[in-house]
């Protein structure tokens, strides 16, 4: 994908590169036609010349004449050559003496055996020079009996026309050049609070809020920065305004939940007769239900937390083997109530990190609780440890039900429950992500529909002084 600033460049360059272009070359013409015009013209004006001083002389006189004529009245100095020609074109003397044996057949010696005068630019066939030419036949009544050619050396022309087209050339890269430099000048400053304003979005989307862009300057651009900042102070506002909405009500439900569990658990245990079992199990239902309703308000209450990025560990060196263990034991009742083994494998102790034993464990319950909770009766949850490469890791496995492959990178968004319809936030993969992240460590799941779920964590070790 192209920048602006590269579509901006390219755009005056291609501009100025066809302004430089047009000129340039309708100056070259100009030159072009300027200078061999003007040396055609010399030539013809000098033939025309010479045949209405010497033409009448000229035409009574035998070729031989002619050419003793020639040499004694029409020779001029310069860089000019006359030539003597017979009705056929054979050359019979020039201005240098006698030539060897030469016919010529140009255009301009055509056209003057044809009975007009005509002129003709390219390299002479016998000298290899380019010139340019005039040819005008001599008539004694209705016969032509010679024809005069008149040549001019076009070299210093050409080294003229070159030297002036070379010159263009440059001045006319350099005006690119020019404006190529301008051109980058003007992107960059254009470009610049655009791509500013670009890495403070980036920012805000990783859900750092509190980047804002730079006004450099009054235009739309400096009022787009404006109106930016504007609406991060907005966002921030109502960022705040949700997490203490939400960290308050949290707080506020934890009292009633507690009463409501205490008093069903107090009131389940006090002995129903068996007229009462309708009672009892309503109570067993409000218990559960009622810490359901706890883990949510749990969930919320971190999830504030990381949000307003105010959650605090308390780390110190730790056995992870230790507190993967403790975690094990207090959720191995639940493999005869689901019918799902539970097994674990640890390596070799102490694999020691830094790190809050309560967030650890509250990551191990809530992973090893997914893996319990999508598989189905008679499979395995798995939890490895083990010390690789100066790190420590952590593997929870299991047979279930696996993650589709469209829903799997989102697994880990905060209120993302993909289609399995299982209950709950939304928010626990989201939650243990951000407390390994804070652990300096990294979360990865792989997983396949019908294959089964790896959830692999990596920590650094903690290594003693």
């Amino acid at each position: 994908m192209r920048s602006i600033k590269t579509k901006m460049v390219l755009s005056y360059l291609l501009l100025i590169a066809l302004v430089v272009t047009v000129l340039g070359a309708s100056f070259s013409l100009l030159m072009w036609k300027y200078y061999y015009g003007s040396a055609d013209s010399s030539v013809k004006q000098r033939a025309e010349s010479a045949m209405s001083l010497h033409g009448r002389s000229l035409s009574s006189l035998t070729l031989n004449d002619q050419a003793h004529y020639m040499l004694l009245y029409m020779v001029e100095g310069g860089a000019s050559r006359l030539q003597l020609l017979s009705n056929n074109g054979e050359v019979r003397i020039d201005s240098e003496g006698l030539s060897p044996d030469i016919r010529y057949g140009t255009s301009d010696v055509k056209a003057a055996m044809a009975g007009t005068a005509g002129s003709w630019t390219g390299v002479d066939p016998y000298y290899n020079e380019r010139v340019v030419s005039v040819t005008i036949p001599v008539w004694n009544e209705n016969r032509i009996v010679s024809l005069f050619r008149y040549t001019s050396s076009l070299t210093l022309v050409d080294d003229m026309v070159y030297r002036l087209i070379q010159l263009a050339s440059i001045a006319g890269l350099f005006v690119i050049l020019l404006f190529l430099g301008l051109s980058l000048f003007l992107a960059q400053r254009i470009v610049r609070p655009i791509r500013e304003l670009t890495k403070a979005a980036r920012y805000m989307a990783e859900g750092d809020w509190t980047r804002k862009a730079m006004k450099r300057s009054d235009d739309e651009i400096g009022q787009l920065a404006e109106t930016f900042n504007t609406m991060v102070n907005e966002l921030n506002t109502r960022e705040k305004l949700k997490n203490d909405f939400i960290s308050s009500i949290s707080h506020e439900l934890r009292t009633p939940l507690t009463s409501i569990k205490g008093w069903s658990e107090t009131l389940k245990e006090s002995g129903p007769t068996e007229e009462d079992e309708e009672l009892s199990m309503g109570l067993s239902i409000i218990s559960k239900e009622t810490e359901r309703l706890s883990g949510l308000v749990e969930d919320l209450l971190d999830f504030s937390k990381l949000s307003a990025k105010t959650m605090e560990l308390h780390l110190e060196p730790l056995d992870l083997n230790s507190t993967v263990k403790e975690t094990v034991r207090q959720l191995a009742v639940r493999e005869e109530k689901t019918g799902v083994k539970l097994v674990s494998t640890y390596g070799p102790s102490p694999i020691l990190v830094q790190g809050d034993a309560n967030r650890l464990k509250q990551v191990i319950i809530n992973l090893i609780d997914n893996a319990f909770k999508f598989t189905d009766r008679g499979g395995t949850v798995r939890v490895v440890t083990a010390a690789e490469q100066q790190q420590a890791i952590l593997t929870v496995s299991d047979t279930g039900k696996g993650i589709a492959a469209e829903e799997l990178p989102h697994v880990m968004d905060k209120f993302f429950k993909g289609s399995s319809g299982a209950g709950g936030s939304g928010l626990g993969l989201a939650i243990c992500k951000e407390i390994i992240e804070l652990h300096g460590g990294e979360i990865g799941i792989d997983s396949e529909r019908g294959a089964g779920t790896i959830v692999r964590i990596a920590m650094p070790l903690f290594l003693e002084k």
